[in-house]
């Protein structure tokens, strides 16, 4: 069985993002949408809660799992028995950093290889901190977020 880890801080999770995991969840026998905490950020949404909204948003693909972690992303893929990143690009600046990632990642475990899917065009502007600006300044969210998300932030503001 392929295992796929799609690793992110997912604060929140987009419409891109799930674009992006239906067409790994269609590619792979097993999508594990992991959400990295990073002592160093300051995140907008607690771990739990962008797990709890996560497993919401993805409750009707089967082959789904959403899970949490801490440290570096080669190391959880071991630990899970995933041989795939899962990664999506929405830009050519996208590709640059994720490049320099996928080339870190595979010298850290050469055994783990990086899969780029390119987002559908109507989710190449959406990103987490666009959906943060807009929400922090009273603007609409819809059609950036899936439903439930959108309904947890707007109760948040």
């Amino acid at each position: 069985m392929t295992i796929a880890i799609y690793p992110g801080s997912f604060d929140p999770i987009t419409n891109g993002h799930i674009d992006i995991l239906k067409s790994g969840a269609e590619i792979f026998e097993k999508v594990i949408i992991a959400v990295c905490y990073n002592a160093n950020k300051q995140g907008f949404l607690p771990i739990d809660v962008r797990t709890k909204l996560i497993k919401e948003c993805t409750k009707n693909i089967p082959n789904i799992e959403v899970d949490s972690f801490e440290g570096l992303t080669v190391e959880y893929a071991k630990k899970r028995g995933a041989t795939v990143l899962l990664r999506g690009l929405r830009t050519s600046f996208d590709f640059e950093y994720e490049m320099q990632l996928s080339q870190t990642n595979h010298a850290l475990f050469s055994d783990i290889k990086t899969v780029f899917l390119i987002t559908k065009p109507e989710f190449n502007y959406i990103s987490s901190s666009c959906v943060r600006e807009i929400l922090l300044n009273k603007g609409d969210i819809r059609g950036f977020v899936p439903d439930a998300v959108c309904e947890y932030l707007n109760k948040m503001v």
